[in-house]
């Protein structure tokens, strides 16, 4: 006896055409624009939010470099950005757009399974658990990615003592990620479940 939900072949069609559309634009402008920027054909990235303690007055560089504006919350500005510099700017916006891709992919060949109306197989509690994996990877990765490119822009600059590089843990993320988790544990126990009550049959 198979499980059957009320899930029907358009609703399938539906949302995998919604996680495509995501997964397309993520692609795009999250992630190949951002590396076109640090290659040279696209303009670079050349600004990042910055967090500082005070309203903070930084001497003028010589030849144009690094600016600060702002209070509290601060805008760092890389004038004429090397290509050391393009890299240490899109280094987290690619890597959590990456990690984006990877857990859109996973949703995608969930909902290949939705269109059986059978969403209880094996496949899909390893994916869910994949998922919580990225999840927490991206709360955890990221910000440490953006503390630690933030730190090297800012190195032998009069920039280094007005702005607060510290690491900022996404704990909303962290939580989803527990979440997916306790439900790639429900749909073990729905699988089993299953296979108990095809046993009997």
């Amino acid at each position: 006896m198979t499980t059957r939900s009320p899930w029907t072949r358009i609703d399938s069609h539906a949302l995998e055409l919604t996680l495509g559309l995501a997964l397309l634009l993520v692609g795009l402008f999250q992630a190949l624009f951002p590396i076109l920027g640090v290659t040279g054909p696209f303009p670079p990235i050349d600004t990042r939010n910055v967090r500082i303690d005070k309203a903070a007055e930084v001497p003028p560089l010589r030849s144009g470099g690094t600016t600060l504006q702002g209070t509290n919350d601060a805008e760092l500005a890389v004038a004429d950005p090397t290509l050391w510099d393009r890299v240490l700017l899109a280094t987290p916006q690619i890597v959590h757009a990456a990690l984006i891709i990877v857990i859109l992919s996973i949703l995608m060949r969930m909902a290949a399974t939705f269109r059986t109306g059978d969403v209880f197989v094996p496949a899909n509690i390893r994916r869910l658990y994949a998922i919580a994996v990225a999840l927490l990877v991206t709360a955890t990765a990221v910000p440490a990615l953006d503390m630690i490119t933030t730190e090297a822009l800012i190195s032998g600059t009069p920039l280094t003592n007005a702005v607060t590089s510290s690491y900022t843990l996404q704990t909303s993320t962290v939580i989803l990620s527990i979440l997916v988790a306790a439900l790639a544990g429900a749909f073990g126990h729905g699988t089993r479940l299953r296979a108990d009550t095809e046993g009997l049959v």
